[in-house]
């Protein structure tokens, strides 16, 4: 019998949903404090994941969430760049 993998679930710090990591987007916290976006989910640092969904981007900016999960004020850049993220996936459908 092959042993099913187990799929690596997250939480998106905005819907609250559990989806499985590939769904998700990483933003990280390293311990310089910058942060930046983790399209790998490897880097080291405090992560919070999101949903790749352009609603939830905007509602995270909106709400302030990721600053709360992150501890730190988040840039604008970042958003700008998970949009991008979101759309470069959705263009490659």
């Amino acid at each position: 019998m092959v042993q099913k993998r187990k799929i690596p679930e997250r939480k998106c710090v905005v819907t609250n949903e559990m989806k499985p990591k590939k769904e998700l987007i990483r933003v990280v916290r390293n311990k310089e404090g910058e942060v930046f976006v983790d399209p790998t989910g490897k880097k080291n640092g405090r992560g919070a994941y999101l949903s790749k969904d352009l609603e939830v981007i905007e509602k995270a900016k909106k709400s302030g969430t990721l600053n709360r999960q992150l501890n730190t004020e988040i840039d604008s850049t970042i958003y700008d760049e998970l949009r991008e993220l979101i759309l470069g996936e959705n263009n490659a459908k």
